[in-house]
């Protein structure tokens, strides 16, 4: 029972919610490696990457802003919040299901799968995903990171049950697969509606004042979170229209396993919004900073031993989730390449976050777009010069690195401090972290 109580805090439910979605995530990817042939398993990673691109429009608009004004509010607030962030929910969906309907007159002159899938069934998936979408948003905010980590389950579950239920009757396919996912979306859906998770009653507390306030910030925040999408999924449409979908399905299995570096990183971000947003709200300019050295350092720090492992491992590890025809490609080494750099990604995750929570999105925006350029031009470069996927690998580092200098000068400007004491503070944290936990006594020096 004391282990458990130890356990049940709002880093380990974030860090569970994260870990549970990413590990049926592999388990997912790694049956549909060994069902589907090279070249239809790219189609897949381009449709799905395509997916999330759009959606970005509506998630970046939304989260950073709910998160930021809904955290520490009071209640006539948070309703009003609620209320307005609902009502932009709906009024985002409803403008990208009538940009689609035109591409559904002309699907039979749709030639690329991964588009033609896509525009069939882009708007009913933009539909059955609001609710569950908005209910992430409501729970994340409130920090009741265990009612996350059952709306991640329920969807995650239900997915990977619909692909083993195709998988036995022997029909998983593309189609199918997308019936499945349309599924579970809806039952997800429904499922925050019926406990109580998604705060639709508050659509009747939405005002002018809160719609305009969200919708200043989330213009920011959206062009913010859609370069970031975008330097991700640029590196997909390079290689899928210039190296082709085999390629682009071994350098996905490659990017795929970073899901080790993610989890954490997605974990931690959850609970330092609210906790950033709380003492930014409250005038406390040097909490807003050590939070941010605090959650920055700690992952640095706790990276340094997993990224030597999986250094060391990556044959071992495409192997386990891509199968023997993907052994001996060039999947181990991309895997290796971006672990090589992996310890910059905190830094760059939680100085951008930090950033938004100070009012500073414009600063995000730019950074991205930077980035976003610096990426796709290394791409076409490195494609130039290598001919081959490790051109798009190696070339990676460098938007990384911009990001890192842009963000940290940035928020010098809010408050001086240096990045080496991010990882003194962040060495210190996790040292006390674990010893807490094995429940012995220890200094903060």
């Amino acid at each position: 029972m004391e282990l458990l109580s130890k356990l049940k805090n709002k880093h380990f439910l974030s860090l569970a919610g994260n870990a549970i979605m990413s590990v049926f995530g592999l388990v997912i990817a790694a049956v549909l490696y060994r069902a589907l042939p090279v070249e239809e398993l790219g189609v897949w990673v381009f449709f799905q990457s395509t997916l999330l691109l759009i959606d970005t429009f509506r998630s970046g608009f939304l989260t950073t802003a709910f998160i930021k004004f809904y955290a520490g509010a009071e209640k006539n607030r948070a309703a009003e919040i609620m209320g307005s962030s609902w009502y932009l929910g709906l009024a985002i969906t409803c403008i990208f299901i009538v940009l689609n309907i035109p591409a559904l007159f002309f699907l039979d002159k749709i030639e690329n799968q991964g588009l033609l899938f896509f525009f069939k069934w882009f708007a009913v998936t933009y539909i059955c995903t609001l609710p569950s979408f908005m209910a992430s948003c409501v729970v994340q905010a409130q920090q009741r990171f265990d009612r996350l980590l059952y709306i991640r389950f329920v969807s995650q579950v239900l997915f990977i049950l619909g692909i083993v239920l195709l998988i036995v009757t022997g029909k998983n396919n593309l189609q199918n697969i997308i019936y499945a996912n349309l599924a579970a979306a809806l039952l997800t859906s429904l499922f925050t509606f019926a406990a109580g998770y998604s705060g639709i009653r508050d659509f009747r507390y939405r005002t002018k004042k809160g719609i305009k306030e969200m919708f200043h910030f989330g213009k920011y925040s959206v062009g913010t979170t859609l370069g970031s999408n975008l330097f991700r999924s640029s590196d997909t449409f390079i290689i899928n229209f210039l190296l082709g979908p085999a390629a682009l399905a071994i350098y996905n299995l490659g990017q795929r396993l970073m899901e080790i570096v993610e989890i954490p990183l997605r974990s931690f971000a959850a609970t330092a919004m609210p906790a950033l947003s709380a003492a930014y709200n409250q005038d406390k300019r040097n909490e807003v900073i050590y939070v941010m050295k605090k959650y920055t350092g700690m992952l640095t720090v706790a990276l340094v031993p997993v990224a030597l492992v999986a250094v060391l491992l990556a044959d071992v590890a495409v192997g386990l989730i891509g199968g023997g025809k993907y052994v001996g490609t060039e999947a181990a080494n991309v895997f290796r390449l971006f672990m090589t750099f992996a310890l910059l990604f905190p830094a760059d995750r939680f100085l951008a976050l930090t950033l938004d929570v100070i009012h500073q999105p414009k600063i995000n925006f730019y950074k991205v777009l930077i980035m976003l350029a610096a990426n796709i031009a290394g791409d076409f470069i490195g494609i130039h010069l290598l001919g081959n996927i490790y051109g798009v690998a190696i070339t990676t580092v460098i938007p990384i690195i911009i990001g890192v200098l842009i963000g940290y000068f940035a928020l010098r400007r809010y408050l001086p401090f240096s990045m080496w004491n991010i990882y003194q503070v962040g060495y210190a944290e996790l040292r006390l972290l674990v010893r807490q936990f094995l429940r012995r006594p220890v200094s903060r020096d």
